[in-house]
């Protein structure tokens, strides 16, 4: 970078790469599955004690025995519950219908629990102890058991729907944060496009005066450095930021031909922290600030100017300002400018929002001073 290097303490360092690592893979059916245990043991263990405490407060019942054919009956229905949940949403919508759906479904696995209890009654219990409850088989059935099955139904369809609604939540989230960094990405590459055939068209045109000229050296020059900036940037895969040494390197390549077009009438002064060059700034940042100086400013005098340009690393903010010594810009041309300001202001807010600073003013020196502060942030390694 034969510009400005000679104004740099220490060399820039090598450009970084950044890679972009791919999101996960979503977790198949058997972590699904694990899932759905680590909800549904626990519910089936509570049961199985209830249960186990319940029989057990009554002579001559093996508690435990008939607790866990119990727990292998719910565990079973919270299983296919769980499941319901997970591949039927349209179960979880509150209406008429879908209530009267469940309380078929309640009914049913009621009628065959209260099946298997009366099942289990008649293997486990003597004809002595059934007669010690007192209640014939219908009662006891009917009126002890059967709303106790509808809400154990309801509890397990709950929790399995709270937990299904939750992820169908947290899923959403994650796809709509992952919509808008879509959406931000797509209107960041839209600005860079716009910046780059800015940039090309005017270069081609300040070749092609030259032909006219016959200054065919001068054209050629600019072909070959031309040629260098194209390289960079068709062949690279356009990432949003780079190095700051990097952004330099671009921008010399520009000035290159510039230089060609203008000669002695374009001094550049570069002063640049050694600290700063491992600093990301968002690609194309500093080439079209100094575009904009040189056709707004420098172009202007007709005995040429200069343009100094500084990136300062202060407390964690990285200071960029470029100054020309030009006629300026009234207020009425800073506002309607074309790409070059506003593409700048529009990128670094999509960078930054609320944590940048972007000044264009007319420098008390005389010329036009755009100023720039950023966060200071490195390439992760």
């Amino acid at each position: 970078m034969g510009l400005f290097m000679s104004n740099l303490e220490a060399a820039a360092p090598p450009v970084l790469d950044q890679h972009h690592s791919s999101a996960s893979p979503p977790a198949g059916a058997a972590a699904f599955d694990i899932r759905a245990w680590h909800i549904v043991m626990p519910i089936t263990l509570g049961i199985t004690l209830i249960t186990a405490s319940e029989c057990h407060s009554i002579t001559s019942i093996p508690s435990l025995r008939y607790g866990f054919v119990l727990a292998g009956w719910w565990g079973g229905i919270a299983l296919g519950l769980w499941r319901a949940a997970q591949s039927r949403p349209q179960l979880l919508q509150l209406s008429i219908a879908v209530l009267a759906v469940h309380a078929a479904m309640a009914s049913i696995l009621g009628v065959l629990h209260l099946l298997l209890m009366a099942w289990m009654d008649f293997l486990f219990l003597t004809p002595a102890v059934q007669a010690a409850i007192h209640l014939t088989w219908t009662r006891y059935l009917v009126l002890n058991r059967w709303g106790l099955e509808m809400l154990v139904y309801g509890f397990i369809f709950g929790v399995a729907a709270v937990v299904k609604l939750q992820l169908l939540a947290q899923r959403n989230s994650l796809r709509s944060l992952e919509l808008q960094k879509e959406l931000s990405a797509a209107q960041l590459h839209a600005l860079q496009m716009q910046v780059e055939p800015h940039f090309l068209f005017n270069t081609l045109n300040a070749i092609t005066t030259l032909v006219e000229l016959g200054q065919q050296q001068k054209a050629s020059a600019m072909l070959k450095h031309l040629n260098i900036i194209l390289k960079t940037t068709l062949t690279r895969s356009a990432p949003q930021k780079v190095p700051l040494a990097q952004e330099l390197e671009n921008v010399e390549n520009y000035l290159a031909i510039e230089q060609v077009r203008f000669s002695d009438r374009l001094q550049l002064q570069f002063r640049i922290d050694p600290s700063a060059l491992n600093a990301l700034v968002p690609s194309f940042l500093l080439q079209p600030l100094i575009e904009n100086a040189i056709r707004h400013g420098i172009g202007k005098l007709e005995d040429g100017g200069v343009i100094q340009t500084s990136v300062e690393n202060r407390n964690g903010t990285l200071l960029l300002r470029i100054h020309d010594n030009g006629p300026g810009l009234s207020t009425q041309a800073v506002t309607g400018h074309g790409i070059g300001l506003r593409n700048t202001a529009s990128r670094l807010a999509h960078f930054y929002p609320d944590k940048h600073s972007f000044q264009t003013e007319q420098a008390a020196a005389g010329g036009f001073l755009v100023s720039i502060a950023i966060p200071y942030e490195v390439a992760a390694v």
